[in-house]
């Protein structure tokens, strides 16, 4: 099938069977109240209800979603306030730093920053707003997520202020004993160094992990968790599946980072936490675990890092 009538539409809610054991989808991005999820490429949206139905059918019982840009935090909270399974992760996503500091600088990436009306609002300010949400929320905020470092989209300006406001967040997480979720894209060995500097929260996550045998030496070391997404089941990332195998069971978890990055059979369409359940046997696969045993570890380990609601 030719790149133009790839197919891009939602996955069908039966798409997977169901898990042996219940799990929980620490890192999504749902849709908020009033708004559906079209998904890359999709014209099919769905809301965040249905995607929460079709995920809590197949095993997925709970999701942490991630409102990492301003406009979305307080929808998030009400999301969380509606839907039983769902609860939610509340940070300024580094590329959102920048840009609500002003700095218009274009990066590797080769793209032109965006300046949307939210970024207006001075990045100090932006914080002070989300440290009080943060703190008056805490029946459905349960980490402070995503910050860290992205390389890959902005210049030297950019990554002084990624690497303040990421210091911020921090401190945040320490101030309050919440977990921390790291968004850590070409900046590996940045993100370990602030850590190590400030001194990393109790309950540190790098969403997605995506990183090779150093930053996994350095969870181990820190016993940071890894959370770990589609990519691994990738046929070209050797690397990354290597680096999983070095990470100890204790520090590992299982996210989506949905509507993106769906598991190998489902990619080039709309990731849901409806098909992390692949992920999750793939997982279990290359630890030479059991399905129930994987899902009970991961379970395990959920609880460790954020509690439960379910």
């Amino acid at each position: 099938m030719s790149r133009k009538h790839r197919d891009r539409s939602w996955p069908p809610a039966d798409a997977v069977a169901p898990l042996a054991r219940p799990v929980v989808d620490n890192h999504t991005h749902l849709p908020v109240p009033g708004e559906v999820a079209a998904g890359p490429g999709s014209d099919a949206p769905l809301d965040a209800t249905e995607l929460v139905s079709r995920a809590v059918a197949v095993g997925v019982t709970g999701m942490i979603t991630s409102a990492c840009e301003t406009p979305a935090w307080e929808p998030s909270i009400a999301l969380a306030h509606e839907l039983a399974p769902v609860r939610v992760a509340l940070a300024i996503h580094p590329n959102e730093a920048v840009a609500h500091a002003g700095v218009r600088e274009i990066g590797p990436d080769g793209l032109e920053p965006q300046h949307l009306p939210h970024h207006d609002e001075p990045l100090d300010e932006a914080m002070g707003r989300l440290e009080a949400l943060v703190r008056d929320n805490r029946d459905v905020v349960v980490a402070v997520g995503e910050t860290g470092m992205d390389a890959f989209r902005t210049g030297p300006r950019g990554a002084a202020v990624q690497r303040e406001a990421f210091r911020a967040h921090i401190a945040l997480a320490k101030e309050l004993d919440l977990p921390l979720q790291i968004h850590d894209r070409d900046a590996h060995a940045e993100c370990v160094a602030v850590l190590e500097a400030d001194g990393a929260p109790e309950r540190t996550v790098f969403h997605c992990f995506s990183g090779g045998a150093a930053l996994a030496q350095a969870c181990a070391e820190h016993s940071w968790y890894a959370s770990v997404a589609g990519p691994i089941t990738y046929p070209a990332n050797d690397a990354l599946r290597a680096a999983f195998c070095a990470l100890p069971d204790e520090l590992l978890l299982v996210e989506t980072d949905a509507p993106y990055l769906p598991p190998k059979r489902w990619r080039g369409r709309p990731n849901g936490s409806y098909l992390m359940p692949d992920t999750v046997r793939f997982l279990a696969q290359q630890r030479g675990l059991g399905e129930a045993e994987a899902g009970e570890l991961l379970a395990h380990n959920t609880r460790q890092v954020y509690g439960s609601w379910l």
